[in-house]
């Protein structure tokens, strides 16, 4: 469903992805396989990446509770 999403958005229109994976892991959360590799191409091409951090909130507020 998302390759077929991001064909039909892809040269027209933008798409933002928001995610707390590191992008050096996508592509095996895609399933590593030929699919991931079509929505890793469109994804990457033309990209402006915005990193706000490598803090993970889940991972922060879950230590300060401890």
């Amino acid at each position: 469903m998302l390759l077929e999403l991001l064909e039909r958005r892809y040269d027209i229109t933008s798409t933002v992805f928001c995610t707390q994976y590191a992008k050096k892991d996508w592509h095996q959360r895609l399933g590593s396989g030929v699919h991931a590799d079509a929505i890793m191409d469109r994804i990457v091409h033309r990209t402006i990446w915005i990193e706000t951090g490598g803090t993970n909130m889940r991972e922060h507020t879950a230590d300060n509770a401890a």
